[in-house]
C-alpha cells in the first residue's frame, strides 16, 4: 500500500508539472478607476505670425527693384524704389520758397526791431512800428507754410522707397522693373521669419473645455517619427458655419523647434482635455476586436492549485487616452485581465501568470 501511494503521489507530482509546463504564459493587470481624457487628434497647418502684401503709397514707374523670392531682409531694408526725379524738384522748388520766406521774415523782423527804437525817441509814427509787427507776422506765417511744405514734398519724396515693414522673407514678386504702379497695388509679399505657430480647427463642442496654456503633442511630415510639444495661446471665439469648429493657435517652442519649417506645412497634433469624470479603465492591449464589432477581454480568475483560469467578457469600450481605455460596460475596477499572450487563449484554459520582468 506504501508503495501505491507512493506511486500515486509521484503520479500526481508529475500531472501538476505538466499542467504548469502546458499552462499558457501570460501577463495581466488590474483594472482601475482613473480620470478619463479626451484625447482628439487634431489636422492643420503652420501659419506665419505676420504676412503682409506690401504696396506703394504714390504712384509711379518702378526704377530700382534689387530683390526676388527667397531673399531674407532685414526691418528697414529697401525693397523697391520709384521714379523720383519730379519729386526731387518739386522738393527744391520748395525749399527755395522756404529759404525765401525766411530771408522775408527775417528782414521784417529787423525793420520791426528799428521802428520800436525809433518809437521810443517819437521819431516815427506809432501807427508805423503797428505796421511793420504785423507785416513780421504774416512773414512769419508764410515762412512756417513754406517749411511745412518742405516737409510735405520730403515725406512725399520717401514714399517713393518701399522698406521692409519686419525681418522676413520674400514669398512673393508681383511687379517688375519699368511697371507703373498705384497706391494700394500688391507689389511684394513678406512672411515674417519669427516662430511659426500651427492652426487647427477643432470641433465647436470642444470650445468650452479648451484653455490657454494646455499642451499638445505636434507632428510633422518632414520629420514623421518625432513628436514635439505645442501649447495653446488662442482661441477664436467663433465657429464656421459649415464645419463647426472653431479656430486654436499653438504656439512652437523654440527651444526645441525642428529646423526647415516652412508656412503651409500640414501638422498633426494630439489635444488632451479632461472630461471632468472618471471611469473603469484598461491597458489598450487588454481588448481584442472582431470583425463583427465585438470587443471583448481575457479575465483571470486564480484557482487553489497556484494557477489560474481564463473566460472571455464582452465589454464596451470608451474613451481612450494614454494607451488606456475607458471599459463603460463589462468590467469593474479591481478585476485582473490579461494584456499580455491573449491571442490565443481559450475559455477555462489554465494560464501561468509572468512577472512583468519575465520574458
Amino acid at each position: 500500500m506504501l508503495i501505491a501511494n507512493t506511486l500515486n503521489l509521484a503520479g500526481a507530482g508529475t500531472a501538476f508539472a505538466q499542467e504548469q509546463t502546458s499552462a499558457a504564459r501570460v501577463e495581466v493587470e488590474e483594472t482601475r478607476e482613473s480620470e478619463l481624457i479626451n484625447q482628439i487628434p487634431l489636422t492643420g497647418s503652420l501659419a506665419a505670425p505676420r504676412v503682409a502684401t506690401l504696396s506703394a503709397e504714390v504712384p509711379g514707374l518702378v526704377s530700382v527693384l534689387d530683390v526676388d523670392i527667397g531673399d531674407q531682409l532685414e526691418a528697414g531694408d529697401t525693397l523697391l524704389e520709384l521714379n523720383a526725379e519730379l519729386a526731387e524738384i518739386t522738393l527744391q522748388r520748395a525749399r527755395a520758397a522756404a529759404a525765401s520766406a525766411r530771408a522775408r521774415a527775417e528782414d521784417s523782423e529787423r525793420r520791426f526791431n528799428e521802428a520800436q527804437r525809433l518809437g521810443t525817441s517819437n521819431s516815427i509814427a506809432a501807427s508805423e512800428v503797428r505796421s511793420r509787427q504785423s507785416q513780421l507776422e504774416v512773414d512769419r506765417a508764410a515762412e512756417q507754410v513754406a517749411r511745412t511744405e518742405v516737409r510735405q514734398r520730403e515725406a512725399e519724396l520717401r514714399r517713393h522707397r518701399v522698406t521692409v515693414p519686419f525681418p522676413g522673407t520674400i514669398s512673393r514678386k508681383l511687379v517688375e522693373i519699368g511697371e507703373w504702379v498705384e497706391p494700394g497695388s500688391g507689389l511684394l509679399e513678406i512672411v515674417s521669419s519669427e516662430p511659426l505657430y500651427a492652426d487647427f480647427q477643432v470641433p465647436q463642442r470642444y470650445f468650452p473645455m479648451v484653455s490657454t496654456e494646455d499642451a499638445l503633442t505636434l507632428r510633422f511630415d518632414a520629420y514623421p517619427a518625432q513628436h514635439y510639444p505645442g501649447r495653446v495661446v488662442n482661441k477664436v471665439p467663433q465657429s464656421s458655419d459649415g464645419a463647426r469648429t472653431f479656430l486654436l493657435r499653438v504656439a512652437l517652442d523654440p527651444q526645441q523647434t525642428p529646423p526647415m519649417l516652412i508656412t503651409g506645412m500640414s501638422v498633426d497634433a494630439t489635444l488632451s482635455l479632461a472630461s471632468g469624470r472618471s471611469g473603469v479603465t484598461v491597458s489598450r492591449d487588454a481588448l481584442l476586436r472582431y470583425p463583427d464589432g465585438r470587443v471583448t477581454v481575457w479575465v483571470v480568475e486564480r484557482t487553489s492549485d497556484g494557477l489560474a483560469t481564463v473566460s472571455e467578457q464582452q465589454v464596451e469600450p470608451g474613451l481612450s487616452f494614454a494607451g488606456r481605455v475607458e471599459v463603460v460596460s463589462g468590467l469593474e475596477a479591481g478585476e485582473q485581465v490579461v494584456i499580455r499572450g491573449n491571442e490565443s487563449l481559450r475559455a477555462d484554459q489554465q494560464v501561468r501568470i509572468l512577472d512583468a520582468r519575465e520574458p
